[in-house]
């Protein structure tokens, strides 16, 4: 910008009527500065571009308000960590942590306490060593719940401490049966500045009473989350364990300003539906440096089901995923979807690191549930021995009622995938689109499929893109030469 401003002053030194005054004005050295200043400008112009990995951009909605954002941390997302005026234990309010007692009053009581403290510097809870068994409860504004180290919050195997609610208006209904859902472990809404971290301390759900529910066909209402948040902002998690969740294990619906860092998800390989973090009808989300073994997916981004989801419109958007290894044998890495239909759009995945699984990156739609998908990054992606490294997947035929629109086709728009290395992997890509429905912009740059045998081919259906430097050879679909131009 400064070379832009020393032309300005050179050209207005000297008024001049035209061209070729204009050209007469300049010596021999002032030809010389400006063809040096000119190059300068074009060789950054070449790196801006060249550094650039954004997909092509599509006018999907309102804008999101500017969140700055760090290239190695998400500090933009949420900011330090603040002081609580107030800091009590849970011993304070009768807590007792020897991995019998009850202590679902206790953390309530606690809770209720500190709720009148928000606007007198907030509060931490502080939930020493030892094991402290208890019920759902509900979270705070302006609160801090701390684990120290040796801490572990055990879930009640009680279901009567597991109540019913209400369900998500983006779902119409409860995930896995009608009606109602059991509330979260540990569970807010309409929250602001809420601090969930420790010295590694564990959030155990104890779920295989639940698990085995599901399996046996036992289960009369969805399964609770072990972490869920509703219409709050301003969330930090931090440096914990959670493990053995019931159902998803983190999950922050209609939420903004979202930061889940340095965190441990662990639950039994076999374990239905045990999502790691499953950010859902939220923005300006940051996920980072998370390690994570599930029954599911690692890390999806949902938006709402089917007519719910598109009536509430309620998009995921401004979500950045990165630093994230683990092993799923069922599911992916890294989803999209296959609730999606609010929106999703301007989604950033780097560094991801998965083995042993059946997918590696996997956008999942259907017939019905409408909304778009647009304007995903993926770059920078290390496989092991997934069975499907690539996969667009449609058809489950999983809606909440008969009241679905089998004319409400998803939009998938604008996707860049580049730099992955898949080793030991089973089959090529599968993209399958939907009849009918836009499935284009699919971008692939540096991919390279290995451990495959050399007649492994793409499976691809109602889908166009791009491909360079893909290995094995890509399917005609995604040869289009027209869609390069924008195929950075």
């Amino acid at each position: 910008m400064h070379e832009d401003k020393h032309i300005d002053m050179m050209v207005t030194e000297k008024p001049n009527s035209g061209g070729v005054i204009f050209m007469g004005y300049f010596t021999r050295p002032s030809w010389a500065i400006l063809l040096l200043l000119f190059a300068l400008i074009t060789i950054l112009s070449l790196q801006i571009s060249t550094n650039s990995v954004s997909p092509l951009r599509v006018n999907t909605g309102p804008s999101e308000p500017h969140i700055p954002v760090d290239k190695s941390s998400c500090a933009g997302f949420f900011g330090e960590s603040p002081e609580r005026k107030t800091v009590m234990s849970i011993t304070d309010f009768g807590g007792v942590g020897d991995g019998k007692t009850s202590n679902t009053e206790a953390f309530r009581r606690a809770v209720r306490y500190m709720q009148g403290l928000g606007e007198k510097g907030g509060a931490q809870l502080i939930v020493p060593k030892g094991r402290w068994l208890t019920g759902s409860f509900n979270l705070t504004s302006y609160f801090t719940l701390f684990l120290q180290e040796g801490a572990i919050i055990l879930a009640s195997q009680d279901p009567e401490e597991w109540p019913i609610i209400e369900p998500l208006p983006s779902y119409g209904r409860g995930r896995e049966r009608l009606g109602g859902r059991h509330i979260s472990l540990i569970h807010g809404d309409g929250l602001t500045n809420v601090v969930i971290t420790g010295q590694n301390g564990t959030i155990d759900g104890q779920g295989r009473m639940w698990w085995e529910m599901w399996w046996n066909r036992t289960l009369k209402h969805t399964r609770g989350h072990l972490l869920e948040l509703m219409n709050s902002r301003d969330i930090l998690i931090s440096n914990l364990t959670f493990r053995s969740s019931p159902f998803w294990t983190i999950h922050p619906v209609y939420c903004s300003n979202v930061v889940i860092k340095d965190m441990t998800i662990l639950a039994p390989l076999n374990a239905p539906n045990t999502d790691g973090i499953d950010p859902d009808s939220s923005t300006n989300v940051c996920i980072e440096d998370c390690y994570i073994e599930s029954g599911d997916d690692l890390v999806a981004i949902k938006s709402g089901w089917d007519q719910y989801g598109i009536a509430m419109a309620r998009p995921s958007s401004n979500i950045i995923v990165r630093r994230i290894s683990g092993t799923t044998p069922t599911c992916s890495g890294f989803g999209i979807g296959s609730e999606m239909s609010g929106g999703i759009f301007n989604v950033t995945v780097e560094d991801l690191h998965v083995w042993d699984s059946a997918a590696g990156l996997r956008i999942k739609t259907d017939q019905g549930r409408g909304g778009f998908i647009a304007n995903i990054t993926i770059s920078n992606i290390k496989m092991e021995r997934v069975k499907i490294p690539i996969r667009f997947s449609r058809g489950s035929n999983d809606h909440p009622d008969e009241k679905w629109d089998p004319n409400a086709l998803p939009s998938v728009k604008g996707i860049y995938i580049g730099n992955v290395v898949s080793l030991n992997s089973t089959k090529a890509p599968v993209l399958q689109g939907i009849k009918n429905a836009q499935f284009e912009g699919v971008c692939m740059k540096n991919v390279s499929i290995i451990g495959i045998v050399s007649s492994a081919s793409w499976h691809c259906e109602f889908v166009s893109g791009y491909t360079s430097g893909v290995f094995p050879s890509p399917c005609p679909q995604m040869q289009n030469n027209s869609s390069s131009s924008w195929c950075r």
